[in-house]
């Protein structure tokens, strides 16, 4: 049973080599009452059935890869300008997310798949609040008392370094506040972001693979459940769906 305040949505080949020391180096990318139903998002790690009764069946969060070696190569993951992240049916807000940042490593490597596991570090783990300063709606900044502080949990996942394709499972909380007077209990989401498609019941939206430099755009739906406070879930028309564009790039490096 989804907690109060929780967001669940539907929504790994690179044989790890030991290398001689020499400077660490980017490994090239490959270019070739309302009761919503989860989104369901198409060729991504993560995927809810839905039966004909309305039930849900959650797949696997993340396909265990046939064959691994652990910890030889590093992950970064930073996010640029140009993002979106709109809720309900409101105008999406315009969110520079540049400044954002994770690292972490290759967990696992798929023989057959073609994909690696990577597992981020939750504690280097920082994306940019939505503020005055990073965000904008219908052209014009949130008012500066307003401020929605980003505060992920997890990040984890598989990418396919030949085909580009991302599926990283994205778990974080989502604080609302107006200066020191007012602060809403969190939001929970978890999520799937992909460079795939990810669409629900109101919301959809197409990512972009990873090009020959690691560049890609990232997308998740969400249903967004009631909290235990009265005014975010009218405001927010609780429970909605709400989606993200996320521009991030990706590197792997070499161990030295």
């Amino acid at each position: 049973m989804t907690p109060p305040g929780s967001i669940s949505t539907t929504s790994s080949n690179l044989r790890a080599q030991q290398k001689p020391s020499i400077p660490k180096k980017p490994c090239a990318f490959g270019a070739p009452p309302r009761h919503l139903h989860r989104p369901c998002k198409k060729n991504a790690a993560v995927s809810v059935a839905c039966t004909g009764q309305g039930e849900q069946r959650s797949s696997p969060a993340i396909a265990a890869p046939q064959e691994a070696q652990a910890g030889t190569f590093s992950v970064e993951f930073r996010t640029r300008d140009g993002c979106r992240l709109g809720i309900s049916r409101y105008p999406d807000f315009a969110y520079n997310a540049q400044g954002g940042r994770g690292v972490g490593v290759v967990a696992s490597s798929g023989e057959d798949s073609g994909t690696v596991l990577v597992e981020f570090d939750v504690s280097s783990l920082y994306i940019p609040a939505m503020s005055g300063a990073t965000t904008k709606f219908l052209g014009l900044p949130l008012p500066p008392f307003l401020k929605i502080d980003i505060l992920p949990e997890a990040l984890r996942g598989n990418i396919d370094p030949t085909s580009g394709q991302v599926d990283l499972k994205f778990r974080s909380r989502f604080c609302f506040s107006v200066g020191s007077i007012y602060r809403a209990p969190p939001l929970f989401v978890d999520t799937t972001l992909t460079s795939e498609e990810s669409s629900g019941a109101i919301r959809r939206g197409t990512g972009e693979r990873m090009d020959g430099e690691g560049r890609c755009k990232l997308v998740g739906v969400a249903v967004v459940d009631p909290i235990d406070d009265i005014f975010m879930n009218t405001f927010l028309s609780l429970p909605t769906e709400c989606i993200a564009y996320l521009n991030a790039t990706i590197s792997i490096t070499e161990p030295s």
